[in-house]
């Protein structure tokens, strides 16, 4: 039961802050681009490289921990289907090359922040 509550938790505070990020990105940003949906997908891969490869490398941290920000938080918090919506609606707008933009930036950028957790894990 206790996975559940852990998995609950890390859901409202991902949740909260997709929520806050996007908006305070969009109110400063605009929203011609999607840039608060960018900003939580690329945040949320650093995330997930930097705690998967952390955990995964001390063996004496409890597993529940697993459930709080992996799975509740950045599931939560992720984005990926906001995604998948903007840039289709970006493309039926007509704008093809600010979709590509969005979708090319979003994956290697995403690759490039996961990487970066992954490798600041591996030196601590």
């Amino acid at each position: 039961m206790l996975k559940y509550f852990l998995i609950a938790l890390g859901g409202a505070m991902g949740s909260a802050l997709r929520y806050w990020v996007g908006s305070t990105v969009s109110s400063r940003m605009g929203v011609r681009f999607p840039y608060g949906t960018l900003i939580i997908n690329i945040s949320a891969c650093l995330i997930i490289g930097f705690t998967l490869t952390f955990m995964s490398k001390r063996a004496f941290l409890n597993p529940a921990w697993r459930f709080l920000i992996p799975i509740g938080f950045i599931g939560a918090y992720s984005t990926f289907s906001t995604y998948e919506w903007e840039t289709l609606s970006t493309l039926r707008s007509g704008a093809f090359f600010l979709a590509s933009l969005y979708a090319v930036g979003s994956l290697i950028l995403g690759l490039a922040a996961t990487w970066a957790g992954t490798a600041l894990a591996d030196v601590l």
